[in-house]
């Protein structure tokens, strides 16, 4: 986007008209430049970062360990995923449509290790079944009845990502109990989750998506009270969800210890003596793909917000969309990349057009500006009076080739943004990249972007510039030759499918302003 700042564009010469007389040094103007991009860029950054918020405090505890290795293990699945249950407990997770990595062919496993996910109840009155439980098997169902005749039976079925657990509590007393139901995610941290996606612990409050990283259940706990929500998990590409079919909740987000946890528990439902009630847990563990999670909102609402696509989430679902709808055609996301670039260089052709139309005249204005420049030295009022004049005759304007950059600028953040948390894109190979969601490991992308970035500004450079360094005009120039050793240090450790893109992007430039330049001739 840089190339639209040199020289030619107009803007260093109106830049030059306002600071003739600022004696800055080459150097000094590069570290102006650096800066103020540096600056840019982590505002851009806070912006693109979800906002998040805290609600109560609660101080942190310490993680109680039961043994429950006297509890036998069961296995559930479906054709999307394979679970480990032990008594109130599910754990090992494993996703078996998504490999590990490029190398590692062996399903994603979520909860695995010391973490595991608990959903139980909280008696009065009388006793429930425990973590160290130990149930009978009936059939598909598991069933348990405590000392005073309250029989417990719970049945987990999954269909494809959805996990549902039914608690049925037949009160066969003579006495009235109540049951708080309650669940409980206990897992590591995400480290190898981006930096530009939120992870952490997340809760729908109120119709409000509520989201704690991890950084921030270092330092303390938080808990909300809604009518009800979901509680659970976020990585880059993968949620773990639970949804409590019960009203007034309470959810907690907290450190445990080495783990973390975010859990919910419910208002105590009543079971009258001879009574029957049966409450239901929804589980999602799964991608974060919007229509898989679309699908799943109509069982745990409010769960198709969680995928975060930032403040450009107008181009980038699109975006992505369009991507996708490519790789139908033909079968590689980098060749979809390819092809995406070029049909949005083609739309935005009238005003790529207009602005190297711009730039070329600005090119031939140059020994006019710079005779205005030297003549009204000492007065800069007519100076400015001057070149506007010029402007006006070859219907330019200073700022006539910044339109492509602001425009750009959406598209490349949004474009970031939906790269990142593109479970599709996730192990999605090209050439020699094995990941086009991760950085270039080569780092010949970022190289080829920045020799591309360079073969840009070149074409667009007056060979007839003025050599004096103390003209700003000129010293900008020497600045902006800068920009794409800057650009390639700085997207070496973007996802190479970004890279992809922009590097594509300057080639078809290149070729866009060839042939205006041959036209203009």
């Amino acid at each position: 986007m840089v190339e639209y700042l040199n020289n030619n564009s107009g803007f260093a010469a109106w830049n030059a008209a306002q600071n003739k007389n600022s004696g800055r040094s080459r150097f000094g103007n590069f570290l102006w430049w650096t800066f103020l991009f540096l600056v840019a860029w982590w505002i851009v950054g806070l912006f693109m970062n979800p906002k998040q918020n805290a609600n109560n405090t609660v101080a942190p505890e310490p993680i109680v360990t039961v043994d429950v290795s006297n509890v036998p293990v069961d296995n559930v699945s479906s054709d999307m995923i394979s679970a480990d249950v032990r008594g109130l407990r599910i754990s090992n997770i494993d996703l078996k449509n998504f490999a590990r990595s490029a190398d590692d062919k062996t399903p994603v496993r979520l909860i695995d290790g010391n973490g595991f996910m608990e959903i139980g109840l909280n008696p009065n009155g009388t006793t429930a079944p425990t973590a160290t439980t130990v149930w009978k098997k009936s059939g598909d169902k598991m069933v348990w009845r405590n000392p005073d005749g309250v029989e417990f039976t719970r049945e987990i079925t999954v269909d494809g990502y959805l996990i549902r657990v039914n608690d049925t509590i037949k009160n066969n007393t003579k006495r009235d109990y109540a049951f708080a139901p309650y669940t409980r995610v206990l897992r590591n941290a995400d480290a190898t989750s981006s930096g530009g996606v939120y992870t952490g612990a997340l809760a729908y409050v109120n119709n409000d998506l509520e989201h704690n990283d991890w950084r921030k259940l270092d330092k303390k706990s938080y808990a909300y009270t809604t009518t009800n929500g979901f509680v659970g998990f976020a990585d880059q590409y993968w949620e773990t969800v639970v949804s409590i079919d019960a009203p007034d909740q309470t959810m907690r987000m907290k450190k445990q210890g080495d783990l973390y946890e975010s859990g919910a528990v419910s208002a105590a439902i009543n079971v009258a003596s001879g009574d029957t009630k049966t409450i239901t847990t929804n589980v999602f563990v799964g991608p974060r793909d919007s229509n898989v999670l679309n699908s799943i909102d109509t069982t745990i609402n409010g769960i198709s917000e969680t995928v975060d696509y930032g403040w450009f989430w107008f181009l980038a679902q699109p975006m992505l969309w369009s991507i996708n709808m490519l790789h139908k055609f033909v079968m590689n996301y980098g060749l979809a990349i390819i092809i995406f670039t070029i049909l949005i260089r083609f739309l935005m052709w009238p005003l790529t057009r207009k602005s190297y139309t711009s730039m070329i005249a600005m090119q031939k204005m140059q020994p006019e500006l710079q005779r205005v420049q030297k003549l009204y030295a000492n007065d800069k009022q007519r100076m400015q009076i001057e070149m506007m004049r010029i402007y006006q005759t070859h219907k330019t304007s200073p700022m006539s080739g910044c339109l492509p950059m602001l425009i750009q600028i959406p598209i490349f953040f949004a474009l970031y943004k939906a790269l990142l948390i593109s479970v599709q894109m996730r192990n999605a190979n090209f050439l020699w990249i094995n990941d086009l969601a991760t950085m270039d490991t080569y780092f010949i992308l970022p190289v080829l972007m920045g020799a591309t970035m360079w073969l840009q500004q070149y074409l667009q450079q007056n060979k007839t510039d003025s050599k004096n360094q103390n003209d700003i005009a000129a010293q900008t120039t020497q600045v902006m030759k800068w920009m794409p050793i800057l650009f390639t240090i700085m997207f070496a450790w973007m996802p190479a499918g970004l890279v992809l893109y922009w590097t594509v992007s300057n080639i078809f430039g290149i070729g866009q302003m060839m042939w205006l330049k041959h036209k203009a001739k």
